[in-house]
C-alpha cells in the first residue's frame, strides 16, 4: 500500500463555527487517538487529504510540528448531500503493529454462460500489519458455474494477511440465470395495468 505525507496542524478551536471557517480555509478537522496517548485535535488540508483517503484503510504520515505520526484512517463523515469530507478519525499505529481491518472483496473474470452470482461479502476482516495492509482481496469467478460456493476460507490472501471472518462465511453464490419470458413479461403487465385501473 502507499503511504500518503500529510502537513498536520494542531488545532484548539472546536465546534461547529470552527469545523465550517477550516472547510472554507480547505482544511479538514482531524482528532488522532490511540495507545493510551491524548487524542490530538488537528487539521489537515483538504485537497491532498481527500486525495489520500480515496482507497481503503489509507494510511497517512503525518508531519504534526516536526514529529512524524503514522495514522490510519478509521472513520470518515462526510457531508450527506455535498459528499465533502467534514471530519477525520485517525488511529495512530507503530511500524510492525498488527491491525484489524475490513478490506474490499473485487470479483474477477467471468462466469460461465447462462450463470449469475450473489456476492453475499463485499468486505473481508483481516489482521494486517499496519505499514502493509492490503487494499482489496481479488476473488476469481472465471468460468464458475451453478451450485459453485465461495467460502471465505478459498479467498487467496495477501502475503502477511490473516482471516480473522468465520472461514465458513460465504462470500459469493452462483447459480442459474432465470428468464423471463416475453409472454410471462406481457402477462404481468398487463395484471398490473388491470390491477392499477381497478
Amino acid at each position: 500500500m502507499s503511504e500518503h505525507k500529510i502537513a498536520a496542524e494542531v488545532r484548539t478551536e472546536f465546534g461547529k463555527g470552527f469545523a465550517r471557517r477550516a472547510r472554507m480555509a480547505g482544511l479538514i478537522p482531524a482528532v488522532i487517538y490511540g495507545h493510551g496517548a491524548v487524542p490530538i485535535h488537528i487539521t489537515v488540508p483538504a485537497k491532498s487529504t481527500t486525495l489520500a483517503v480515496r482507497a481503503a484503510n489509507a494510511l497517512l504520515t503525518l508531519d504534526i510540528n516536526g514529529e512524524q505520526h503514522l495514522a490510519l484512517v478509521k472513520d470518515i463523515q462526510r457531508d450527506p448531500i455535498k459528499q465533502i469530507i467534514e471530519h477525520l478519525d485517525l488511529l495512530t499505529v507503530r511500524t510492525g503493529e498488527k491491525v484489524t481491518v475490513d478490506v474490499p472483496v473485487h470479483l474477477t473474470g467471468e462466469l460461465a454462460p447462462g450463470n449469475v452470482y450473489n456476492q453475499e461479502m463485499t468486505l473481508i476482516s483481516l489482521e494486517a500489519e499496519a505499514t502493509h495492509l492490503p487494499t482489496s482481496v481479488e476473488v476469481s469467478i472465471e468460468g464458475r458455474s451453478a451450485g459453485e460456493h465461495i467460502h471465505a476460507s478459498d479467498l487467496v490472501l495477501p502475503t502477511g494477511s490473516v482471516l480473522l471472518a468465520d472461514a465458513e462465511s460465504l462470500v459469493v453464490h452462483i447459480s442459474e440465470a432465470t428468464e423471463v419470458s416475453e409472454e410471462e413479461a406481457s402477462a404481468d403487465t398487463t395484471e398490473g395495468s388491470s390491477a392499477a385501473a381497478e
